[in-house]
């Protein structure tokens, strides 16, 4: 989490620019997972944890970030919260892939769609946030919208509410966090939590599979060996962004990533969109429309008022 104060008119393109990018690399990320075929979710994940680890380590060395990351080492609260964090983190990227790899990239692109929402509700009922009549608003109209793919669809789309709410909670863990865990120190400590988990998943994998690395082409191992920085980057473009515009530019713009999934599995993959399908998605974007208006009013009401932005991984 990163403090979003009021940027020079200089730097606010740039910054725009920065945080644009990464929501377009988020968005196309299911193109990326289904070029990795044949494989699985479990071992992309597990190759996602190891690869970022070492593209954060690399970071620390080229960027000489060592002496804070062995600071935030030394805090054993940072320490836990960062596990924590990698927890959350982990259910949202195995989930993710589960969907991407297989053809439900669709409900991915909703999970990521209610997220916004989910976030808004559990600061009422995590942080006991007030909450104005318009919000209200908007949850009701997630909720219907849920209501009405389970009734219609005949199944809880449960991709997208394990993402929108693994999200959710990963953001109130970073915002426990603040500005003490700079984006690669917080990833760098995340992974390394998660280092025994990708272990285990690679030997479950080698015996019940095999390991496909290095067995499906030279194009395949190197897409795959690329899933660290595939991970970083865009969330290193993000943390460039939010320091230079202001919180409701970035809440915007975090609806380009979902937007680009939702055009990916509907008009590139064909995943079917029934009519209930089609309804729930209005009234989620409509419960969208409606916060981001409310969101934008209200900033403009505290536009001096010291605000925090959570980074997406």
């Amino acid at each position: 989490m990163i403090p979003a104060p009021s940027a020079p008119t200089g730097g606010s393109t740039r910054g725009a620019l920065y945080a644009l990018g990464a929501y377009l690399l988020w968005g196309v990320l299911p193109i990326y997972f289904l070029q990795l075929k044949p494989t699985g979710p479990f071992e992309v994940v597990a190759w996602r944890i190891i690869l970022a680890f070492v593209f954060c380590l690399l970071l620390l060395t080229v960027l000489r970030m060592w002496r804070p990351f062995l600071a935030i080492v030394r805090q054993p609260r940072l320490m836990g919260l960062t596990a924590v964090a990698g927890v959350l983190i982990y259910v949202n990227w195995q989930t993710y892939l589960f969907g991407a790899l297989t053809d439900r990239v669709i409900e991915t692109s909703l999970g990521y769609f209610i997220n916004p929402i989910v976030t808004v509700l559990l600061g009422v009922v995590v942080l006991r946030e007030r909450l104005r009549l318009v919000p209200w608003i908007a949850i009701g109209l997630a909720v219907v919208a849920v209501a009405v793919i389970v009734i219609g669809y005949g199944a809880v789309p449960w991709i997208a509410l394990t993402l929108a709410f693994s999200f959710g909670f990963y953001g109130l863990v970073k915002k426990q966090i603040g500005p003490a865990v700079d984006a690669v120190s917080g990833l760098t400590l995340e992974s390394l939590w998660l280092l025994p988990v990708a272990a285990i998943q690679l030997v479950f994998v080698a015996n019940l599979t095999g390991i496909t690395l290095g067995t499906a082409g030279t194009l395949h191992t190197v897409l795959l060996l690329s899933a660290g920085a595939v991970t970083a980057v865009p969330l290193l473009l993000f943390a460039s962004g939010a320091r230079r515009v202001p919180l409701t530019v970035i809440g915007l713009l975090q609806f380009v990533a979902p937007i680009i999934q939702f055009a990916i599995g509907v008009w590139v993959l064909h995943e079917p969109m029934t009519l209930e399908r089609w309804v729930g998605f209005a009234l989620v974007w409509a419960a969208l429309a409606i916060l981001s208006v409310d969101s934008v009013v209200a900033s403009r009401r505290h536009r001096r008022a010291p605000v925090d932005v959570v980074e997406p991984v």
